[in-house]
């Protein structure tokens, strides 16, 4: 037997003389994913309350009357009514349709345009998901679209990108790794610029590097990153940037760690990190100009220096914080 459900219950009366705040009260409890019971009456599953009383405060200073109950259903009929006022599947039918629809035309498009259809269609499926208080098979169905739509956006800003081995990481010495040849994909993104810098700043200070057409083309003296078969790629659940920091011990120095976070998120998705969507538009506009992979690692080498100078500071204040 399905367990019976608690509810918040908003009842509300917003100023009629300020319709700015209507809207904007109206906006909240839409994204809020609040279900209309009757004009006035809003319901939410008691789980996902996210500051409801405090927005019962704000109606009321705003000239507004507002009341929060809590309740629970009556019985197991009610609860699935209730419930139902929460399906998501037409909503994410409607995703779905256009996430595939959009994915159809990456071919065509520019890295700047496919990059900004990566992260629209991100924010759409990440906050219909925020509002999906019961999952169902749709949601689902739409998360497998998005998935295919973020590899085939890949595909084609990467195409090559390396799957993913288990196993260990074994802790390496740099001694071997001097006055190399260093291999990847040309036409670099984030998780290879980002190592190739890593590999010049920390590992190999006179690397020098070649930017395959194909991994196939590695040279056999080389050391390769970032493609299937090469001696440095995705292991487990990190990316190839993150592999190197460990392989020489690297992910200690300060700062790392918050970078480390970015080139995974933009890489693979994962934790929201705030400074990604900059790097981001950094790194697309310097493709956009047409520089070469060696002009690219120069440019942004100097943007890495700089984010890697944040992330220790940040670190830093943080721990001061923390210190009692």
């Amino acid at each position: 037997m399905k367990k019976i459900s608690d509810w918040l219950l908003l009842i509300l009366t917003l100023p009629t003389d300020n319709a700015t705040a209507r809207m904007r009260y109206w906006r909240a409890l839409k994204a809020k994913g609040c279900a209309v019971l009757r004009d006035g009456a809003y319901l939410l599953p008691l789980i996902a309350d996210d500051g409801m009383a405090e927005m019962c405060d704000s109606i009321g200073a705003a000239g507004g009357t507002a009341y929060l109950v809590r309740f629970s259903s009556a019985d197991q009929a009610q609860d699935d009514e209730f419930r139902n006022l929460f399906d998501r599947t037409d909503d994410y039918a409607s995703l779905r349709r256009s996430i595939e629809s959009t994915q159809r035309t990456l071919a065509g498009l520019s890295p700047a345009d496919i990059t900004k259809l990566v992260r629209k269609t991100r924010k759409e499926f990440e906050a219909l998901a925020a509002i999906d208080f019961f999952p169902n098979e749709a949601s689902v169905r739409a998360r497998s679209a998005w998935e295919d739509f973020v590899q085939a956006a890949e595909a084609v800003l990467s195409p090559g990108e390396p799957h993913s081995n288990e196993g260990d990481i074994p802790l390496l010495g740099r001694a071997s790794f001097q006055g190399r040849v260093w291999a990847t994909r040309r036409h670099m993104w984030v998780d290879r610029v980002a190592s190739a810098w890593l590999i010049k700043r920390f590992i190999d200070g006179d690397a020098r590097f070649v930017w395959l057409a194909s991994p196939d083309k590695c040279p056999k003296h080389a050391v390769g990153f970032d493609f299937d078969g090469a001696t440095f790629s995705h292991v487990n659940d990190r990316v190839t940037f993150e592999v190197l920091a460990v392989s020489f011990a690297v992910d200690s120095e300060p700062g790392m760690t918050g970078l480390a976070n970015m080139v995974h998120s933009l890489d693979v998705g994962g934790r929201v990190v705030p400074e990604a969507a900059g790097f981001e538009a950094v790194m697309t506009g310097a493709r956009e100009r047409g520089l070469s992979d060696d002009e690219l690692l120069a440019e942004m080498s100097g943007v890495l220096d700089s984010l890697l100078a944040h992330f220790a500071a940040t670190s830093k204040s943080a721990e001061k914080r923390l210190t009692p």
